[in-house]
């Protein structure tokens, strides 16, 4: 029982009249003839009122409880998330350290011979190759398509059809992605294109005299990192650790643009950074690329063939490169695109293009094709002394690319 005393002074209500006193309970107000009987009634009250208290507290506790380790369910289940999230975009962009370029040959050729499609002897003739063309840092040029842009130069001369005129760029190697760049090589080729080009034009001979033939994707993995270690483009750097070579990694505009900078090329990147056209459309981009190709090639030839280098074009997920544009007789506009992941079977139709200039489709892009949300792209226009060098590794560590509004 609890300790509890009930003052007579308070609980005595009336006086019966034969001597029997009255006892009031200050809680419920009942009424009783004995203290002893309204002691042990109170503190009934107060055991139920004790027990409610506790229960309520429990509940609460038990309440909190149970939030905690809900919430620590639901951090632990986003960490995991993020962690698979992580692992998913390393293996995507190659930052998964399962290997590059070299690793990625031998597996695929393996799985080549193992699937009948290529004979052992075929297999080791290829390795030796690949570890020849690794040693020398020289792409070994089997992916190589050359004379695509002489080929449709012959072409819309003697054709007419719908298209007003047409500018291409100078002459450009075609390369395609191979056994071991299949899936995260293509910006690595598309500067193999433009290298191509440049590598045809002597007023790029200073600048180019170290690099007189198109590099392997290792070595051009490893100019990158030489870019960086000057100093260009810090930030893009450190999304890859500083590394390269040896892995899967995709590059971008960015690392073009370091890279063509580092060998004192003139270029820049403008970024298309949103829709300027009905439905999606890039016209602006159109525009601009037709300004690029035309602006100092105003005669009056329908088929121009200029001394522009052709232009690399990214976009998320992918890029190619833009090699001419078509103008239609509707005022329309098409680009001319060498993609890296046309085969070398494919390009090889264009150098004996249809009259019907069906081969065409493989190259063109019409306004309405070109629907990412954003697209890049790095423009040569020149050569850079040693100083407007410096500059440009200044500025890229704080930014690199124009926007369009």
């Amino acid at each position: 029982m609890l300790n509890f005393s009930v003052s007579r002074t308070h609980l005595l209500i009336n006086d019966t009249g034969n001597g029997e006193q009255l006892y009031e309970c200050p809680m419920c107000s009942l009424t009783c003839t004995n203290i002893q009987i309204l002691e042990e009634h109170v503190d009934l009250h107060l055991e139920e009122q004790n027990f409610s208290e506790g229960g309520n507290m429990r509940d609460l506790e038990l309440a909190q409880q149970l939030q905690t380790e809900e919430d620590e369910r639901q951090r632990s289940e986003e960490e995991k998330r993020e962690r698979e999230e992580f692992k998913k975009l390393q293996r995507q962009y190659g930052l998964d350290n399962s290997g590059g370029f070299k690793q990625q040959f031998l597996k695929n050729m393996e799985r080549e011979v193992d699937r009948g499609r290529m004979q052992p002897f075929e297999y080791h003739k290829r390795k030796a190759d690949m570890m020849e063309s690794l040693a020398s840092g020289i792409d070994d040029g089997r992916t190589k398509t050359s004379g695509v842009i002489e080929a449709l130069c012959k072409y819309y001369q003697s054709e007419n059809k719908d298209v007003r005129r047409v500018w291409l760029s100078a002459g450009v190697d075609h390369f395609h992605s191979s056994l071991g760049d299949r899936g995260w090589g293509c910006g690595y080729r598309n500067f193999q294109m433009l290298l191509s080009s440049l590598l045809q034009n002597s007023f790029y001979n200073d600048c180019l005299r170290d690099t007189t033939l198109i590099p392997s994707i290792p070595k051009i993995q490893s100019m990158i990192e030489d870019a960086w270690r000057e100093g260009f483009d810090p930030h893009g750097a450190s999304h890859f650790n500083n590394r390269l070579h040896g892995s899967k990694a995709w590059i971008g505009a960015c690392e073009i643009y370091s890279l063509l900078t580092s060998l004192r090329i003139k270029c820049q990147i403008i970024d298309f950074h949103k829709p300027t056209g009905p439905m999606g459309t890039h016209p602006r981009l159109f525009e601009w690329i037709l300004h690029y190709y035309s602006a100092d090639n105003e005669g009056g030839a329908k088929v121009v063939c200029t001394s522009k280098p052709p232009i690399y074009l990214q976009h998320q997920g992918h890029s190619r490169t833009v090699v001419g544009i078509e103008e239609k007789k509707n005022k329309s506009l098409c680009l001319l695109l060498f993609d890296p992941g046309c085969s070398s079977q494919q390009m090889q139709k264009l150098l004996k293009q249809n009259s019907d200039g069906s081969g065409l489709r493989l190259l063109q892009k019409f306004v309405g094709n070109l629907k990412e949300k954003q697209y890049q792209i790095v423009a040569v226009d020149g050569v850079l002394s040693l100083e407007e060098k410096a500059a440009r590794c200044r500025a890229s560590q704080v930014l690199t690319s124009e926007k369009i509004p």
